[in-house]
């Protein structure tokens, strides 16, 4: 029988067989008689061409999908990633392939958001700073007034970037008090005043924030976007939070910045390099809250990635334009066209 073939990059499963991530639920594809899955491993951090070959599309999570992992057949038409990050995966050497690149934004939303808001309360109530003194006993809790917190009633809470997370977290939020500002240059106006958000400059952002979450994707144009200069603009009392990719952050400068007092804490997700060394100086610092790349990695963010993912190649396989699709220009290129006509034929 000729079947549909989804390829898994290898590290959804461990060495025994068994699923990395339970609450990923590939019964949709296993029980489907129409559906062949397949496991290719990565070689040296990267998926291999020959492991693609006959595959119709591939649901990958860390590995790398580079030009030279494209089938010489190429009958691949997407790579559906999981979860919302895509700086593993070489869209431009998809796009002149007819392969559509696909992200999980539902999957995503709401435990990024979660996140956001966990490190808003952690940071605000300095919570790390008084579990520990807690923990010393009598002392501890002696000093207990030197460490205050913070308020967020009329706090102004900034979002630099306000697309699917952004909106989620000022909706999160909005039950706080905080005054809400973001900048974004492909903000949806009307969603802004829906949200009750004020759109403002790039600087403006920095200065005005008491709270500033980034929530902008990783490109040649955000690298180092948050760098020395526009942390100066900051308010001695203001938190950065950074759950969206580690270089769009200069870590150098917001060392020296935590570390000079130029803002009063930062909590960070992730980090210029991943895994983040042990020896990285902002892990040393009290007033840093740091978690591995990982805070939203719940039942529910990875139960909504995978049903996403299971989803879009679903449609796919029907011949149908799936959603959270990336490189949108690539749904009017022939030869991708002509290969969803073939799925509807043959699967549809």
């Amino acid at each position: 029988m000729d079947r549909f073939r989804i390829a898994l990059s290898g590290d959804f499963r461990k060495s025994d067989g068994s699923p990395t991530y339970p609450s990923f639920d590939l019964t949709p594809l296993t029980s489907d008689p129409a559906i062949e899955v397949v496991w290719v491993d990565a070689v040296d951090g990267t998926i291999p061409a020959s492991g693609l070959e006959g595959c119709h599309a591939l649901i990958l999570l860390v590995p790398k999908f580079t030009r030279d992992s494209i089938p010489a057949g190429n009958t691949l038409a997407a790579v559906a990633r999981f979860g919302v990050g895509y700086d593993n995966v070489d869209v431009a050497a998809c796009t002149d392939n007819g392969i559509a690149v696909i992200i999980t934004p539902d999957g995503v939303r709401r435990p990024v958001a979660v996140s956001v808001i966990t490190y808003i309360l952690a940071l605000s109530q300095k919570l790390l700073i008084k579990d520990r003194l807690c923990r010393e006993g009598p002392p501890g809790w002696g000093r207990r007034a030197d460490h205050m917190g913070v308020g967020l009633v009329g706090k102004t809470l900034g979002q630099l970037g306000m697309g699917n997370i952004g909106a989620e977290v000022f909706r999160m939020a909005a039950p706080f008090g905080m005054t809400p500002i973001a900048h974004d240059p492909y903000a949806d106006a009307a969603l802004a005043r829906e949200l009750g958000v004020e759109l403002v400059s790039e600087e403006e952002i920095f200065r005005r924030s008491d709270f500033l979450s980034v929530s902008i994707p990783l490109s040649e144009a955000t690298h180092h976007f948050v760098n020395a200069e526009r942390l100066k603009w900051m308010k001695p009392t203001a938190y950065l939070i950074n759950t969206a990719r580690g270089p769009v952050v200069d870590q150098r400068a917001l060392y020296s910045a935590l570390v000079e007092g130029t803002i009063a804490g930062a909590g960070l997700d992730v980090f210029e390099v991943e895994p983040c060394p042990a020896d990285e100086p902002l892990l040393g610092l009290d007033n840093v809250i740091v978690t591995p790349h990982s805070l939203c990695w719940t039942d529910e963010c990875f139960a909504g990635n995978g049903a996403a993912d299971v989803a879009a190649v679903k449609a796919l396989m029907k011949g149908q334009v799936p959603r959270g699709i990336v490189n949108r220009t690539v749904t009017d290129d022939p030869g991708w066209t002509a290969k969803l006509e073939d799925f509807g034929r043959r699967y549809g």
